[in-house]
């Protein structure tokens, strides 16, 4: 599946490129990106773009740009908003300061145990209404979600369970994730993805909640937080891809279509293509010797998640939105037989 997605990605390039030199695009937006360049993950959303412009024969050009390239990575939703940005593909719990309700649409710890559960959310179990009517208010229109699938959980010591939680230093986003972390016993920080390995190394933290297995190890946080636990306990985020509403309603419907249809197009390469990857590092990783790879008991994952659906619940009495995202979630976990 890997090597089929880099080939699906590289004749997008391709013919991009061709369709590029035959004419200017009908419409040119610039996105920004949570993950820096080089991250795995904004390798895969580049071949996003380029696989809009083959998409929509040229008429949509997507330039995406890295983490903090014109704005702070919790500030492109205001970006978006005011057109400095035409859209972003980012992590939706960066914005929890202003509605709770996207931490926990974003991040419901706990709920996922298959990105494949999210996606049919989204799509079937009213998820995506839920974002355009929380995001519209603010000026952006929701298209699709995608997520690099459940994370790793990067440490320095040895977490084999929630008791080894108690105040351990952690990277989390703001909002629920920081909340459930806290409720278990550690020492939420707030960091952007990009200071995590030089947090790591100084000390500044004890482990963090990043992203999946491969990724960390490709970027070298295995090597200095050699206590990774794999398959994640905590951590399935929401990564949306959205743009300015004003722009979106300018779209012709065929266009909104194919945008859509490229999203859901992605989630699901990019799923396969980092689960495959995250399969050989593990591997990697065990064969080395110098990485003790920790798997959770059911036992212990019990515990994390009785603790989570505990901090859904205060969240849900902090805004009208998260009300409804509570509602309409724990609406959908019952009657999947998910809780």
């Amino acid at each position: 599946m890997l090597k089929f997605a880099s080939s699906l990605a590289a004749s997008a390039i391709v013919a991009a490129s061709l369709i590029s030199s035959a004419g200017a695009a009908d419409f040119s937006f610039k996105f920004q990106s949570s993950d820096p360049a080089g991250n795995p993950n904004f390798v895969l959303q580049q071949g996003w773009a380029e696989s809009v412009k083959q998409k929509t024969n040229g008429r949509v050009d997507i330039e995406l740009l890295p983490v903090e390239s014109l704005v702070a990575h919790n500030e492109t939703q205001d970006a978006v908003s005011a057109g400095i940005l035409d859209g972003h593909v980012t992590d939706t719990s960066y914005f929890s300061g202003k509605d709770p309700a996207f931490g926990l649409i974003a991040n419901p710890v706990g709920a996922w145990s298959d990105p494949a559960q999210m996606f049919d959310f989204m799509a079937n179990g009213g998820g995506k209404e839920l974002m355009n009517e929380i995001l519209e208010p603010y000026g952006l229109h929701f298209i699709g979600a995608t997520t690099p699938g459940l994370e790793a959980f990067v440490a320095r010591v040895p977490i084999r369970g929630v008791a080894d939680l108690k105040g351990v230093k952690v990277r989390a986003p703001e909002g629920l994730v920081q909340q459930v972390f806290a409720a278990a016993g550690a020492a939420p920080v707030n960091l952007p993805g990009s200071e995590v390995f030089t947090s790591l190394d100084k000390r500044v933290i004890d482990a963090a909640d990043y992203t999946v297995f491969s990724t960390n190890q490709a970027q070298g946080l295995n090597d200095i937080a050699t206590f990774p636990v794999y398959p994640g306990f905590h951590s399935m985020p929401l990564v949306e891809i959205s743009m300015n509403k004003q722009s979106w309603d300018a779209l012709p419907d065929d266009l909104k279509v194919a945008l859509e249809e490229s999203v859901a197009e992605f989630a699901t390469a990019q799923v396969a293509a980092l689960a495959e990857k995250d399969l050989a590092a593990v591997k990697a990783a065990q064969d080395g010797g110098k990485i003790t790879v920790i798997d959770w008991a059911a036992e212990e994952r019990a515990k994390f998640r009785v603790i989570a659906m505990g901090e859904w619940a205060k969240v849900a009495e902090r805004s009208e939105n998260a009300r409804k995202v509570y509602d309409t979630l724990t609406t959908y976990l019952k009657e999947k037989g998910l809780m």
